[in-house]
């Protein structure tokens, strides 16, 4: 049974969704606040956290990076009314792992939950993997560079793991979301190409001057990971 907490502040909605989550066998709290689910999340550990970004007191954007310090092992699902490009890329830039677009189809929403707590990882490689200057030991789930560590969130350093296991090998966006997400996976793939951005942002950050691996992307297919030089 997964621990489960849902930010909605519409009554309406936030007792339809308590009563089919609980229907398929998880333990929900509902918190129509900001502050709420905060209080909610310091109290203890979560497996899932379903927020809605339009709430009435606190910016949901706000929310979503304070969950990542108080609940860093937890997923973040955003619901949102909001379908503009932008709004979805501020959010997951905050933290979130996933987005539904309300309204929200329960089959959708139950597919991707049971994706999400699967947390497939990326099949782990025989040993430390070494592309310049950039290290990954998949037995410590550890990420260098030059020797000093990286911090990913747990689906850039999945995708990180898939893409260093083929370098210069193309991967289609469907393996990856298979791989990384889950092999039932249907909606946006758009998660992906964030995921992928701010990979590539922690990366740069971390090595600047340094010999690291490109993320290049294949327009209408996927993406490749390149050896340095």
């Amino acid at each position: 049974m997964a621990r489960l907490l849902l930010v909605e502040d519409d009554d309406t909605i936030g007792r339809a969704l308590s009563a089919s989550l609980a229907a398929h066998g998880h333990e929900i709290t509902w918190q129509p606040t900001g502050r709420g689910a905060l209080e909610t999340a310091a109290r203890g550990p979560l497996d899932l956290v379903l927020l809605d970004l339009g709430l009435p007191d606190l910016d949901g954007v706000a929310v979503c990076r304070e969950l990542r310090t108080t609940q860093p092992d937890a997923v973040v699902v955003m619901l949102t009314a909001r379908d503009e490009e932008m709004d979805v890329i501020i959010g997951l830039e905050a933290g979130a792992d996933d987005y539904l677009t309300k309204p929200v189809r329960l089959a959708e929403l139950h597919a991707r939950i049971r994706a999400h707590l699967r947390r497939g990882t990326a099949a782990p490689a025989d040993g430390p993997i070494v592309l310049g200057d950039l290290a990954l030991d998949t037995a410590s789930r550890r990420v260098t560079v030059s020797g000093s560590e990286v911090t990913l969130r747990a689906k850039e350093y999945e995708l990180l793991v898939r893409l260093a296991a083929e370098p210069g090998a193309a991967v289609r966006r469907e393996t990856l979301m298979s791989e990384v997400w889950d092999e039932h996976w249907f909606g946006s793939t758009k998660t992906l190409d964030v995921h992928i951005a701010a990979l590539r942002r922690r990366l740069a950050e971390a090595g600047a001057g340094a010999s690291l691996p490109a993320i290049v992307t294949l327009r209408g297919h996927g993406y490749r990971l390149d050896p340095p030089g």
